[in-house]
């Protein structure tokens, strides 16, 4: 079976929470819940395709790894990942063709940590 490997840790995470911060502001609180070691590519955004595939025309990136079971936690509504001090929205989780292969995690980039 081939691998994809990787050269790129990404560490997800899950929103548990808000907490306030000293000026009372509320701030997000997050939970290392899962790691992958993949591939990550900047995704182009010039399909003409976008209103049949909004989510994925709202990433910036793509994550793909070799297919892992993830913690049951992990949703596109309660994630991000960490990627070389950069943070990344989870847009979509993809098993393609639910074959077990390979994980396509479509991102936005947000900024930097």
């Amino acid at each position: 079976m081939n691998r994809i490997g990787g050269n790129t840790t990404a560490i997800i995470q899950i929103n548990t929470g808000t907490t306030k911060d000293a000026t009372g502001s509320r701030v997000k609180t997050w939970e290392t819940v899962d790691t992958l070691t993949g591939f990550i590519d900047l995704q182009a955004g010039d399909s003409r395709y976008t209103s049949y595939n909004a989510k994925i025309q709202e990433s910036t990136h793509i994550f793909v790894a070799d297919y892992k079971e993830l913690d049951s936690r992990i949703k596109v509504e309660n994630s991000r990942i960490l990627i070389d001090g950069a943070i990344y929205d989870v847009k979509v989780i993809d098993d393609p063709m639910n074959l077990h292969k390979q994980l396509e995690i479509y991102l936005a980039y947000t900024g930097g940590q």
